[in-house]
Order: structure tokens, then C-alpha cells, then sequence
């Protein structure tokens, strides 16, 4: 079996592909843009690298060729003005993307995606795999209408609405964890309801997905635990020994927003913190995930944060981790 993973040297496609390499016999057809991967991964035996930009579709026409299983997760994320770039960077390359594999005769293909896609959700009123929504962030509006292209165009879509992805490596939590350890970690006061899934049971699912020959349709990947995005800062915190998160009114995070943006306009570098980021991260969501018990994960390996704790890492390391 081959798989063709887009994204494999950002945070989440890189996690997912050591994963398979450790736990799997499949071989991988990694896609590259600018950031190289790492040198233990590019030069495995079953790991082929392939340089190509979704934006240029003739630079994919013909390279997924071979491949039985698909798996995306390329994208933009830091960047200033998202709306100017999402539906192209985030819809326009997957459609070439898709066109591309369905060309090559590439049956599942696999969308990594998050509940918010569905608007507000809760552990009473879940996610449930709607493509109706009507999602605020940019973010979240572009996504689904990616879930919607691969629903309708691949002969086997799978399309996997994570929660979200906790342990040590995982960009968002390194990233608290240094803001945290410099006192400069704040979040909005109003709770905010999330749905949480450790590194391990994600990559668990995601591969299971891509081996599982029934799997088709939307699953929601996430744990059994009740928590809100507040709560599980000041557990981390807790956890690596640092004071908890600022609680600060939202008008001063969307200001140091828009300042990041500005920066990353002037300076053309990343933007840590944007607008819209902050749009969808005030977004409660929970996603059913019955249908993933039943047929991709039954028992998970951390069912709840608490469980989970010391994947976040112990007290803080002697040096920082760079966010970026």
C-alpha cells in the first residue's frame, strides 16, 4: 500500500507520517513545498519525497499516480488577512489537488478538518457531520468547503474533524508552553468549551482511516472529556510548574491581533496571533464520536486530559521552544 500525504513537514502531516513509519509497512509519498523534512524521514526506505506546489497544478497532474490513499494536510495558517488568501490557499489548492488524484486514479482520499465547520457545538448539541453550516472564521468556511469538494469528487472520501491535537511537539502547546514560561500566556475570560484529542489516539485514528477499507464519510476524532479552553490552560500550566494563563478582555487580544498582523504585513513574516484565529478559537465545539468508536478507534488511549497530563511534558525544559 502506498499513501500520498500532502503537508508531511508541518506540524500534524510530520507526527502522522513518523507514526505510520513506526507503527505501519506502508510506504509514503511525501509532499514538500518549501520546508525540507527532517533528514531521518526523507531518507527512509519507504518514504518517497516529492517537491510540488498545490498552487501549480501541473506540478501534481500525474504525481499521485501509484498511490492508493491520499492523506491532506497542507495549508496556510500564520499569515496576515486570511480572507484574501484562504479561499485560494485552503479551497483553490485542494480542488487542484483533488482533480489531480481523482486524474492519477487515486480511490480514498483523506481531509484532515475540525468540528468548527459546523458553527457552535457542545457536548450536549455535538457536531454531528453536517455539510450545512454556517461557520464565522474564514478558517472554518473555506474548510468546509473543502469537506464539501472531497464529499462529492473522490470515489472514497474520508474526512476526519478533529479536536484538538495535545501533547508535547504540538505546535499550538509548545507554543503556550514558552509564553507561559515568559508570563506572556493570556486568554479571553469568557469559558470557552473544546473538544480535546491526545497526539497518540489522533494518529491512531487517522491511520486507522487509512487502512480501514470501509472507512468512508465524516468522523469526529476527539476524547470523552468535558473541558473548556480556559480549563485546560491552567491544567497545562499547572502541569509545567508556570503561573496560569492572563485572563484579559477580548478587545486587547484582538488588538495584539491586529498589531501581529500589521508586523507580518511590514516585515513579511509570520503572524503568531490573527484575527481570524481568535474568531475560530471563541468557537465552542464538540464532535460525536460514536461512529469513530465503532469504526476506527474503539478504546482510546487516553480518554480524557487528565489521563493524558504528562504527555504535555513535566516542568519546563532548560531551554525555550521556538513557537515558530
Amino acid at each position: 500500500m502506498k499513501v500520498f500525504v500532502t503537508g508531511a513537514a508541518g506540524n500534524l502531516g510530520l507526527l502522522l507520517t513518523r507514526y505510520l513509519l513506526e507503527h505501519t509497512d506502508v510506504a509514503l509519498r511525501l509532499m514538500v513545498h518549501r520546508r525540507p523534512l527532517p533528514a531521518a524521514v526523507a531518507g527512509h526506505p519507504r518514504v518517497e519525497v516529492l517537491h510540488a506546489d498545490l498552487g501549480n497544478l501541473a506540478t501534481i497532474r500525474g504525481r499521485c499516480a501509484g498511490c492508493d490513499t491520499l492523506v491532506h494536510f497542507a495549508g496556510v495558517l500564520f499569515k496576515a488577512r486570511p480572507a484574501e488568501f484562504l479561499p485560494t490557499t485552503n479551497t483553490g489548492y485542494f480542488r487542484n489537488l483533488v482533480e489531480a488524484a481523482v486524474a492519477d486514479g487515486v480511490k480514498k482520499i483523506v481531509l484532515v478538518s475540525f468540528p468548527q465547520v459546523e458553527g457552535p457545538t457542545t457536548y450536549d448539541r455535538p457536531a454531528t457531520g453536517r455539510l450545512d453550516g454556517s461557520p464565522i472564521s474564514i478558517h472554518a468556511a473555506t474548510r468546509l468547503e473543502e469537506e464539501r469538494l472531497v464529499m462529492k469528487n473522490a470515489s472514497q472520501p474520508v474526512v476526519l474533524r478533529a479536536g484538538m491535537v495535545y501533547g508535547r511537539g504540538m505546535l499550538m502547546v509548545d507554543a503556550a508552553r514558552w509564553l507561559a514560561r515568559k508570563r506572556l500566556l493570556g486568554v479571553w475570560r469568557e469559558p470557552t468549551p473544546i473538544h480535546l484529542i491526545s497526539r497518540e489516539d489522533f494518529c491512531a485514528a487517522a491511520t486507522s482511516a487509512i487502512l480501514n477499507a470501509d472507512a468512508r464519510g465524516i468522523y469526529h476524532l476527539g476524547d470523552e472529556g468535558r473541558i473548556t479552553l480556559q480549563e485546560f490552560l491552567d491544567t497545562a500550566c499547572e502541569q509545567w510548574a508556570c503561573a496560569p494563563p492572563w485572563r484579559m478582555p477580548l478587545w486587547m487580544i484582538y488588538s495584539a491581533a491586529t498589531a501581529f498582523e500589521l508586523f507580518s504585513l511590514i516585515f513579511r513574516v509570520a503572524a503568531p496571533l490573527t484575527r481570524d484565529l481568535i474568531d475560530i478559537g471563541r468557537v465552542p465545539y464538540y464532535g460525536d464520536t460514536a461512529r469513530t468508536r465503532r469504526e476506527l478507534l474503539p478504546k482510546l488511549r487516553y480518554s480524557t486530559l487528565r489521563e493524558g497530563l504528562k504527555t504535555l511534558g513535566n516542568q519546563p525544559a532548560q531551554r525555550p521552544i521556538d513557537p515558530c
